[in-house]
Formats: C-alpha cells, structure tokens, sequence
C-alpha cells in the first residue's frame, strides 16, 4: 500500500514540459548589447545551435530568437538570410507584426 502511494505520488510530481526553448538566446541578447563589439558570428552560430537544439527536441523555438537572429545577419551582411528569419519570426508570432514591419521597412529604407 505505501509503495502505490509512493509511486502514484512521485508520477505526480513530473514537471510539465515547457512551452518554448530559448536556449542561450537572453545570454545572446545581454552579451549584444553589453559588447557591441562581441563576434556576431558566434551569436549567429549560438542562436541557430538553439534552434537546431529546439528542432532536435521537438521544442517550440522561442518569441524572439528569430527576429533576434535576423537582425543579426543584417548586421553582418546577410541580408537575404536575416530578412528571412524576420518573416519567419512574423509567421510564427504573428503578435509580433507591427515591430517585425518596422525593422523591415528599417532595413529595406537602409538598403537605397
């Protein structure tokens, strides 16, 4: 009888699994806009490592990792590569249009 109680208590106790994965995205964001000067490679390489992570584990990418990512390979160079992950991030987070619209219409004002 203790032993069912034990059991049924501790299959009560299982955490539930999260919503989204961030991964190191808020590390990312802080050492950004901490040091400007930080590698935006080895942000871009960070980002994309938790979003392969998310895929590999069947977790939602986070709010924000996208457009994050995005802006990122703007800054880089990459335009066509970041204007992309600002749509996908549009896509998915559909809330978050009217920012998304602005760093598009931002980049696009800055590409003439």
């Amino acid at each position: 009888m203790i032993a069912a109680i034990t059991i049924a208590t501790l299959a009560g106790c299982q955490s539930t699994k999260p919503l989204y994965h961030y991964g190191s995205y808020q590390d990312n964001v802080y050492e950004h806009f901490k040091n400007e000067d930080a590698a935006v490679t080895e942000q871009i390489e960070a980002l994309e490592k938790t979003i392969r992570d998310s895929n590999r584990n069947k977790l939602q990418v986070g709010p924000g990792i996208y457009a994050h990512l995005g802006y990122l390979y703007l800054q880089s160079g990459q335009r066509d590569t970041g204007l992309g992950y600002l749509q996908k991030e549009k896509q998915l987070y559909p809330e978050s249009a009217k920012f998304i619209d602005f760093l598009l219409k931002n980049a696009k004002a800055g590409q003439s």
